[in-house]
């Protein structure tokens, strides 16, 4: 199921990240799988501490997989060496480095301010489309500086495809260095593939019954940086469902996170299904404040209700 009790952390922040709810879904994946189907993989915290005989990550962005790939196959002596170079390239802060003082910022109002030029500057190289002839590894390597620096270290693509999050308060630091190093080791290490495709046109049939595919989709009753514009639909969510039923049907174990209700909202195509299903899946609350799971939620006004619903 997993390599060890210690987990790697994604070095990107992920909305809807599973690195702090780990100890709690983790146990009760299956013991033994085949192949592990990451069908929503966003920062692959979930993947990354799988131990499978084949991890596949898929996900509908491309540059995020393109950038995995980056750091699977680019040795990680060059991938450090031009992450230092582009810091230095675009004038950025690197406290860890020099200390605040050599930037006259304060730790507690963040680098901004002095970021921001060459932090504009980075993101308009990215997104210049005669660049985009020329994708590589630098390439690549440029998005991942671009992310550190950027607003909470989060990823936003306009409908356009370019990256348009604002400059953030941090930079490459210790931690974030020390989290992609672990990382790109244990990525080098899986037997693993990243494909780019809606789940409808996953091919089960490719599937058998030591395989375990593992959804985190969007949460259609929360606010986040893929629903701002339509990003995930109620069709979305019952051609899901449908998708995981014939999973079901095929005999292939799977596992799915999502929320029954948050700060008010309920998931009513959620409810019914799981009311269809009572029989055939087997729903665990999650502790939601990613303390030590007790599976019950009790107070649901106040806190979302997250839960892994399994058919095992």
């Amino acid at each position: 199921m997993v390599k060890s009790n210690y987990f790697i952390q994604s070095p990107l922040n992920y909305t809807g990240g599973k690195y702090k709810l780990l100890k709690q879904i983790l146990p009760n994946f299956p013991n033994e799988i085949d192949t592990f189907v990451d069908l929503f993989c966003g920062g692959c915290n979930v993947g990354i501490n799988i131990e499978a005989k084949k991890v596949v990550y898929n996900d509908l962005n491309k540059n995020l997989l393109y950038l995995y790939n980056t750091f699977k196959n680019l040795d990680k002596e060059t991938t450090f060496y031009w992450i230092y170079h582009i810091i230095k390239e675009y004038n950025l802060s690197l406290v860890s480095k020099h200390g605040y003082s050599f930037y006259n910022c304060e730790s507690s109002k963040g680098l901004g301010d002095y970021n921001r030029n060459g932090f504009l500057k980075l993101r308009a190289d990215f997104n210049n489309k005669t660049l985009l002839q020329n994708e590589d590894y630098y390439y690549y390597i440029m998005l991942f500086v671009m992310i550190v620096y950027a607003f909470n270290n989060q990823i936003r693509f306009n409908s356009s495809g370019e990256f348009n999050l604002p400059v953030g308060k941090r930079d490459f630091n210790n931690k974030i260095q020390e989290k992609l190093s672990k990382f790109i080791e244990r990525l080098k290490e899986q037997n693993s593939i990243f494909t780019c495709f809606d789940f409808r046109d996953f091919k089960i049939e490719n599937l058998n019954e030591n395989d375990f595919v593992y959804a985190d989709p969007p949460y259609l009753i929360t606010c986040a940086t893929y629903n701002e514009q339509g990003g995930w639909t109620e069709k979305d969510e019952y051609d899901l469902l449908a998708f995981l039923d014939n999973l079901s049907k095929n005999r292939i174990k799977f596992a799915l996170s999502n929320v029954l209700s948050s700060k008010g909202k309920e998931n009513k195509i959620l409810k019914a299904w799981i009311e269809r299903n009572v029989n055939r899946y087997r729903v665990i609350h999650l502790n939601y404040n990613y303390a030590n799971s007790n599976y019950q939620t009790k107070d649901k006004t106040k806190s979302s209700d997250e839960v892994l619903i399994v058919n095992y």
